[in-house]
């Protein structure tokens, strides 16, 4: 099976601490707390850094910013269960260190919107949170002795579970607005796909996130994809200092929903 990683993810810092390949295919969910404040990119960092033999696929901050951490074709060590590790994209949010460990409304408007996309790609067309192992939505604390994901989190399993369902039924775009598209960051568009492949390779060593999207004949090399336009213009901006040629394209919803 081949796996993507979302475009969502504004940052990109992979962590060795995984297994590669998975040996199953993406049919869970797992959302964990941080038990911290952190913007996405601190905890990849962390991730990517730490001596703990810990990870996850994806890190999302408290400002609503989401990091690539553990690629999805691979397994994090996340949830203290290698079985449900190998089937799971586990997530981690920020949230406060203490009872009931709350996170940002931003931080959970940006977990909608990751979980919505890994579904949307991985062919899951339905969540389904019943409190045991028998759903897609399994927690941290039915493998180990932890409150992950914490309280509030915890709380929020079947309103996740119905706010996803009712954008996979096409009430919504990944994004959860139905009147805003993406903003996404491309830095190059080719013919060749060796030569857009080149050129994710020159912006990843230069440190930014970057990935190709086909669109009909044309590879195109982009470094995110945002809600905010001005994140997207900062992305570019970011960029264009680096001597890149980046530009911001403004997605329409009906597309992304299409795409996803």
């Amino acid at each position: 099976m081949a796996y993507s990683n979302s475009p969502l993810a504004s940052y990109t810092r992979l962590t060795s601490h995984r297994n590669s390949p998975r040996n199953h295919a993406i049919d869970r969910i797992t959302i964990h707390c941080m038990a911290g404040q952190m913007t996405g990119k601190a905890c990849a960092d962390y991730f990517a850094t730490t001596s703990r033999q810990v990870s996850s696929n994806y890190c999302v901050g408290y400002d609503g910013s989401i990091a690539l951490s553990v690629e999805e074709k691979n397994r994090s060590w996340c949830s203290s269960s290698p079985s449900n590790d190998h089937r799971a994209i586990t997530i981690e949010v920020a949230t406060d260190s203490t009872y009931p460990y709350k996170c940002t409304d931003a931080a959970y408007k940006a977990l909608l919107d990751l979980v919505t996309d890994i579904c949307r790609r991985n062919g899951i067309k339905k969540l389904n949170y019943t409190g045991d192992l028998n759903g897609n939505m399994t927690k941290h604390k039915w493998f180990a002795a932890t409150a992950c994901p914490g309280e509030y989190l915890e709380s929020k399993f079947t309103a996740i579970q119905n706010e996803v369902n009712r954008r996979l039924a096409g009430d919504v775009t990944a994004k959860g607005n139905a009147s805003n598209g993406l903003y996404r960051v491309q830095v190059g568009a080719y013919l060749k796909k060796a030569n857009a492949a080149a050129m994710e390779t020159q912006v990843k060593a230069a440190g930014f996130p970057a990935f190709i999207r086909q669109e009909g004949i044309m590879y195109k090399v982009q470094t995110g994809a945002y809600r905010e336009k001005a994140n997207a213009d900062a992305q570019a901006k970011k960029l264009q200092a680096a001597g890149y040629r980046a530009i911001v394209k403004a997605e329409d919803p009906d597309v992304a929903a299409a795409e996803n």
